[in-house]
């Protein structure tokens, strides 16, 4: 679910394994919001709920989360992006006092020591939501913040078993604001910038997935991995027969904001980067929160935005699913501000 952008207003299961994968996603070094306020998109259930807790990818299906594989180290004084010793991944400003002074989740300023820097990075996958704002809500208690950041898991493991590096805005259960993950990117100028989130509120039922990707206005890149993604996902929850819901105009589209720009900030602040956001599916319908609450769906939905990722950077291939949209008033839900914002330690 999505968030506004431009304004101050704001949008975990208890599991090592997650605490173990987070870390390694932070160590190979994962919003959206419309055009005048900030916020974010969201949907899972409480982080200490056994009974929907996932699980990310095990070593035996992705890096080991003790010795991930990690880019070329940058040179001295060079590095844009670091990750803190406690794994949060953080831009870098400058150098002072033998450590990094960097942006924390956020947008506050701080200086770390002992953080390893991060270059070469060709995917940036932004994990929507995080702390108190915890996205949009499952009928059985699922929050979103959760289940975006098992896909993210599985959608970096898999581009890793492919050779190509990615790494996560958020890889722990913290708030970051839409500025401090548009930062990430465009201190790193990946490929391909995906942020993931689960839906809510749709207009009915559907003979199939709503998934939805939002591609940035006048960017050719933008809708083609809009594209792929919307196919790949789609492809892949297929499989599963439920009762599915969605917006009338599900699809590969765009959203303009009142003067003609994105409304989504999390692509408009991304500036030249090509970036996509990426509505998986209806975390409020309670068929497709019950398949999300299980780690193989999970599991599936990242390795499909992953594949949709792949055939972006390595083919020519259209994508499909594009649609036009039609006009939207309501606003999308709020987050993504710095009011309120507690940074995790770093």
């Amino acid at each position: 679910m999505i968030i506004r952008s431009g304004s101050t207003s704001v949008a975990a299961f208890k599991l090592r394994w997650i605490g173990a994968l987070l870390l390694a996603s932070a160590m190979v070094i994962s919003g959206c919001s419309d055009s005048d306020s900030d916020s974010e998109s969201g949907g899972g259930p409480p982080v200490s709920d056994p009974a929907t807790t996932t699980a990310p990818p095990s070593p035996s299906t992705g890096p080991d989360p003790a010795s991930p594989p990690a880019p070329a180290e940058a040179p001295s004084g060079e590095a844009r992006v670091v990750v803190s010793p406690k794994g949060v991944v953080l831009p870098v400003k400058g150098r002072e006092g033998g450590g990094y002074r960097v942006e924390t989740p956020c947008a506050n300023s701080a200086v770390v020591r002992g953080a390893t820097p991060v270059v070469g990075v060709p995917v940036v996958l932004d994990v929507g939501h995080g702390g108190d704002e915890e996205g949009a809500k499952g009928p059985n208690g699922l929050t979103e913040k959760v289940v975006n950041l098992a896909v993210a898991g599985y959608a970096r493991a898999a581009l890793q078993r492919q050779g190509t590096p990615a790494v996560l805005t958020r890889t722990g259960d913290y708030r970051m604001t839409l500025g401090a993950r548009a930062e990430v990117a465009l201190a790193l100028r990946p490929r391909a910038y995906v942020s993931i989130h689960h839906n809510s509120v749709p207009d009915g039922p559907r003979a199939g997935p709503g998934t939805e990707t939002f591609y940035q206005l006048g960017s050719a890149g933008s809708k083609r991995l809009a594209g792929l993604i919307y196919e790949e996902v789609v492809n892949a929850l297929s499989n599963y027969r439920v009762a599915w819901v969605a917006d009338r105009d599900a699809g590969a589209k765009y959203r303009p904001n009142s003067r003609g720009g994105d409304y989504y900030a999390i692509l408009r602040q991304a500036g030249s980067v090509t970036a996509v956001l990426a509505e998986l599916a209806f975390i409020s319908n309670p068929p497709e929160a019950d398949l999300l609450a299980r780690a193989e769906v999970q599991q599936v939905e990242g390795e499909a935005v992953a594949r949709g990722i792949l055939r972006f950077l390595n083919s020519d291939a259209p994508g499909s699913g594009y649609v036009t949209p039609y006009p939207r008033d309501e606003p999308a839900g709020p987050g993504g501000g710095s009011s309120g914002c507690v940074d995790p330690p770093l």
